[in-house]
């Protein structure tokens, strides 16, 4: 009997443990096969995926250049061109939107993509003839265009990093992959802002047109960057979606084409690297520089009147004015260098003050440069002097007003008299003297209009065409 409830028992504890295993196992089942499966699935291409057929014919249709497209090309680089001549970002975006150099772009990738090579010539022998139409329209435009001064719309495009090959990379694959899709929505614009292939093109028309050579290299590198690597982007993202691939008639003439490829997206990308690492490593000096001025800079009895930093060159310009700085103190300074990484640095000092001589009095730059930053500050000074003044005498004509008003009226307590502003809603301001009088005890009306008139009198002397509001806080009558 006793062997029986302990068989019993046991079963009991094994069913149990059995039971939880089992549980357990379908848990890590159920989360492998459903949870894991269903957020990996949201990433999946397949569902919304273009027929391959449709996407090749849809880039292959807008690859050509003439008739409409050709000239609404020349008005998108016209209008682009406007926009960075009269520096307006709005205008220049809305170039962007019109230009339909995307197109010839993603069809290289394409072409190389799936190794079709009439769709490949078609799609070079199309954006050479955009590119060249573009950056001929754009230099007649700059050529006759009155205004030849370089903004900012125009100096961006003209210093190209590796940060603008990542924005043409990851545009490009948001290109094509909305492309390849059936819900496309408005990704294509989106892409034609970001990666911003018409301003360059336009910004070496007008390094060509001004015969500025570097604002054209620089311009014209940033527009092969974006060419280069939005086909790249296309060409990856068609690998990885298995578009069909057209089979070569020789093997070694697709691995010629494939390393002629890579050889023009290295030789593309290696001096986007360069320049992209001096852009961080000139920032980091501008900061460094701009820490070391402000923290340890300063003299007794100095102040700095101009500062210069010049990343490209390492070096560090300042001017100050006072008493005069010695030799051990700017040596001083000067080793403080180390401890802000520009131990490799020029720092140069000018003082103000001992460089204005009548010897040196010469009307070069930089004997402008001292003469303007010293009218400066005596402005400056003498502006905040005026106003301390200003509100000086407004504290001392108020404490002299209370107290002739105290020897008329004993029980005014407290009095607020000072200038002030009073505002409208026709947006109109109104000059007025305000006066608050705090009284002990209630004050007549003959009394108050004795007061106000006193008042208007004795301030209107100091501020004739200012009006007067009195304002008097008493205690309230008993009944």
């Amino acid at each position: 009997m006793v062997s029986t409830k302990g068989c019993i028992s046991g079963n009991f504890k094994s069913s149990n443990t059995t039971v939880f295993a089992l549980e357990k196992l379908s848990f890590e089942t159920y989360l492998k096969d459903q949870i894991l499966k269903n957020f990996f699935d949201k990433f999946n291409l397949s569902h919304e995926r273009e027929e391959y057929q449709t996407v090749i014919d849809v880039i292959n249709n807008d690859l050509e250049f003439r008739g409409t497209r050709l000239w609404i090309l020349i008005f998108a680089i016209f209008v682009a061109s406007l926009g960075l001549n009269v520096n307006s970002t709005a205008v220049v975006i809305g170039a962007m939107l019109i230009s339909p150099l995307m197109s010839p772009i993603m069809g290289i990738g394409l072409g190389i993509g799936i190794n079709d090579m009439s769709l490949l010539r078609k799609a070079v022998s199309n954006y050479m003839m955009a590119a060249l139409t573009g950056l001929g329209t754009s230099t007649v435009f700059f050529l006759i265009s009155p205004l030849s001064e370089a903004h900012s719309e125009i100096l961006s495009r003209t210093s190209p990093n590796i940060y603008d090959v990542l924005i043409a990379l990851f545009g490009g694959l948001a290109g094509i992959i909305a492309t390849s899709s059936k819900q496309k929505g408005n990704v294509i614009p989106g892409v034609a802002i970001a990666t911003a292939l018409m301003p360059p093109l336009c910004t070496a028309g007008y390094g060509l047109a001004t015969l500025q050579w570097d604002y054209f290299i620089g311009a014209f590198y940033l527009f092969i960057i974006n060419t280069v690597f939005i086909a790249l982007a296309t060409f990856l993202m068609v690998r990885f979606l298995r578009f069909p691939v057209n089979t070569f008639v020789s093997k070694e003439l697709m691995n010629r084409a494939h390393r002629v490829v890579w050889i023009i997206v290295i030789a593309t990308l290696l001096p986007s690297i360069y320049l992209g690492y001096n852009i961080v490593m000139e920032e980091r000096f501008s900061n460094n520089a701009e820490n070391f001025i402000q923290y340890e800079a300063a003299f007794p009895n100095d102040y700095l009147l101009s500062k210069s930093i010049d990343p490209k060159k390492r070096k560090i310009f300042l001017v100050f004015g006072g008493k005069e700085i010695t030799e051990n103190e700017i040596k001083r300074l000067k080793g403080k260098m180390k401890q802000y990484a520009m131990d490799t640095s020029s720092l140069e000092i000018k003082q103000g003050f001992a460089y204005l001589t009548p010897a040196n009095n010469k009307e070069d730059e930089r004997y402008k440069l001292l003469s303007n930053a010293l009218s400066l500050k005596e402005k400056q000074e003498i502006l905040l002097r005026a106003k301390l003044d200003s509100i000086n005498n407004e504290k001392k004509l108020g404490a002299q007003v209370f107290a002739e008003l105290k020897v008329q009226y004993p029980n005014i307590k407290s009095a607020v008299i000072e200038p002030s502003t009073a505002f409208a809603d026709s947006a109109e301001t109104k000059k007025l003297y305000l006066v608050l009088i705090n009284s002990n005890k209630s004050i007549s009306d003959q009394e108050r209009s004795k007061i106000e008139k006193w008042m208007k009198v004795r301030l209107q002397q100091a501020h004739p065409k200012d009006s007067l509001s009195v304002i008097f806080q008493m205690p309230q009558a008993t009944k």
